[in-house]
């Protein structure tokens, strides 16, 4: 029986919260704020599905390396949001990022051993 894959189940998820809460961004016309956070939280789940068919451990490791990286920055654009507007769902999706970070944090240090 093959496990859940618990990364590509939140990343998917995540990615979908993404694309709503870029649309409410948009409606208080927030275009730059929403465009460079649609193209760096979707990026994470985009990352990290390459990762599933990587050609080596040493690829799987990068492209999840490429995910963290898409993942600090979406944190960055959730702190701007977060300290400068009322929206109700910005600090769910910030605490939905850290706990993508620190799944993909242990997936990185278990592939390298």
């Amino acid at each position: 029986m093959e496990r859940e894959n618990i990364i590509l189940i939140k990343s998917i998820s995540f990615s979908g919260r993404i694309i709503g809460f870029t649309r409410k961004l948009k409606d208080i016309k927030e275009f730059d704020l929403a465009r460079q956070l649609f193209k760096s939280g979707t990026s994470i789940g985009a990352n990290i599905h390459e990762a599933q068919s990587a050609e080596s451990k040493r690829d799987f490791i990068h492209k999840l390396k490429i995910a963290d990286k898409e993942a600090e920055e979406t944190k960055y654009w959730l702190i701007l949001i977060i300290e400068n507007f009322e929206l109700e769902e910005s600090q769910e999706l910030m605490e939905e990022l850290i706990n993508i970070k620190r799944i993909l944090g242990k997936i990185i240090a278990t592939s390298r051993k």
